[in-house]
């Protein structure tokens, strides 16, 4: 497997030009009406562009014609991924047909290897695109979709759709994982102020401990890791983040290329750190139990203490907005907010971030021609428009994001003093970023291990070829 070496995202600030075609197609009618549709000639089979189509023309004309997508996406942000697609088919006659399963990983090397791929995958892990392009089967970028990433992302999101040196795969949505959540009626009742600074941040924690001494089931943090077949996935984030933080960019760089050991004592300070908090009974699991239910508590309930005032702070990425139950406002002055998981000092701002990236097997014109949309500025802003997620696409107005929450995770991508890297164990071989790496967490949080010796026994995993 091919690493990759992760350099500062310099992720620039967007004009407001950014919005371009979300107006250009007039407001995008049902599928099956005749508003705005193209008109086919039937003995050629090439489409006059209609009303409202001009944006798309680039695209070429397809009628009749689908392309199958395969993702891990399901559920309602599935519903809303196709919905990104409709005035693209009205325009194209191009009909997206994607399908989202649980077990994408998995069921997407076993397409490839018996020959049933998929025409387009979107890839959650850059290691599992490393492992798709080295069978030959999956089809570099078109010249066409590399000049838009090129022109729409960083250098480092292009490397993290590469392989070899070739790009395969154009970036789509983007988060950021390095995030608290809180009540901020609590903070507000409670006269706490938003950590600036990781000194900062013990200090409260430290005080609302003290607070809340005398109820023994509100605590300063509440955490959850278990998450079925991928748990301690959580927990692998927070030392990324603390490496990020404690170690620095190029010693994360290092570390994730294995460049250095995976016990160097760089990485044993950030373990330690984040078991400051995560390791003491008096600093968690508020509203859950003691530090060890960590291990067995489903990070989709880990943040829900907050809305009963069990626990006063949750780090998880910004898709989390999605876990909080209906009617919960999320909002500055509402009952859910997030804020910066602040960094040694308050002018470096480290950030922990993933991805998705649409990869291509087959090679037909309709196929690249999603693929290019699909890498445009013109998708990324009609995908945020609808809400739910975010983009590091630099032709992304952060304005049209569905909530605050996700407008700050833009804001923070786009900023030009933000240093990115990618979730490390996403980057890292599979044997430890999604084994070793996340079982070895689950076991130091559950008290099995220590902190020498899980991350002695990573390190040995680590395969030699």
């Amino acid at each position: 497997m091919t690493t990759k070496k992760s350099r500062i995202l310099g992720l620039a600030g967007v004009g407001a030009a950014a919005a371009l075609a979300l107006s250009a197609c007039g407001g995008g009618g049902d599928i099956g009406g005749d508003a705005g549709k193209d008109d086919v000639d039937k003995q050629s089979g090439e489409v006059t562009v209609g009303e409202g189509c001009e944006d798309f023309e680039q695209y070429g004309s397809y009628p009749g014609t689908s392309v199958s997508l395969f993702s891990s996406i399901r559920d309602q942000e599935a519903d809303q991924l196709q919905e990104s697609f409709d005035q693209f088919t009205e325009c194209t006659g191009i009909t997206v047909d994607h399908n989202g399963v649980g077990e994408f990983e998995e069921q997407i090397v076993v397409q490839v290897e018996g020959n049933n791929a998929p025409d387009l995958a979107i890839f959650p892990q850059p290691g599992l695109l490393d492992r798709m392009a080295e069978t030959g089967k999956l089809i570099p970028a078109s010249e066409e979709v590399e000049k838009l990433v090129d022109e729409g992302w960083s250098e480092e999101w292009k490397e993290y759709g590469s392989y070899d040196g070739t790009l395969y795969a154009a970036p789509l949505m983007a988060s950021v994982k390095s995030f608290v959540w809180y009540s901020p009626s609590a903070f507000e009742e409670a006269g706490y102020e938003i950590p600036e600074t990781l000194d900062e941040m013990m200090e409260l924690t430290s005080k609302i401990a003290v607070d809340t001494a005398d109820d023994g089931s509100t605590k300063p943090w509440c955490a959850g890791i278990e998450s079925g077949g991928a748990t301690g996935w959580p927990a692998t984030d927070w030392v990324e983040d603390f490496v990020l933080r404690t170690a620095g960019p190029e010693t994360y760089d290092q570390w994730v290329n294995h460049e250095i050991a995976f016990d160097d004592p760089a990485i044993l300070e950030a373990v330690n750190a984040v078991g400051d908090y995560l390791r003491d009974d008096d600093f968690v699991n508020g509203g859950i139990g003691d530090a060890r239910s960590i291990a067995t508590t489903s990070f989709n309930d880990g943040g829900l203490p907050i809305l009963d005032y069990q626990c006063y702070m949750y780090r998880m990425a910004s898709f989390y907005e999605a876990q909080w139950p209906e009617g919960t406002t999320v909002d500055p002055d509402g009952d859910v907010y997030a804020f910066y998981l602040p960094s040694v000092d308050k002018d470096s701002k480290p950030l922990l971030v993933a991805g998705e990236f649409v990869g291509r097997f087959a090679d037909r014109p309709e196929v690249e021609a999603v693929q290019e949309f699909m890498a445009s500025g013109t998708w990324a802003n009609t995908r945020v428009a609808i809400g739910g997620v975010t983009s590091a696409n630099k032709a992304v107005d952060p304005d049209l994001a569905s909530s605050d929450v996700l407008r700050m995770a833009i804001e923070l991508l786009q900023d030009k003093d933000a240093v990115a890297r990618f979730d490390g164990s996403d980057m890292m071989p599979s044997e430890v970023g999604a084994g070793s790496f996340w079982t070895g967490m689950t076991q130091w949080l559950d008290g099995q291990k220590d902190s020498v010796t899980v991350l002695k026994d990573i390190e040995d995993s680590w395969p030699t070829s």
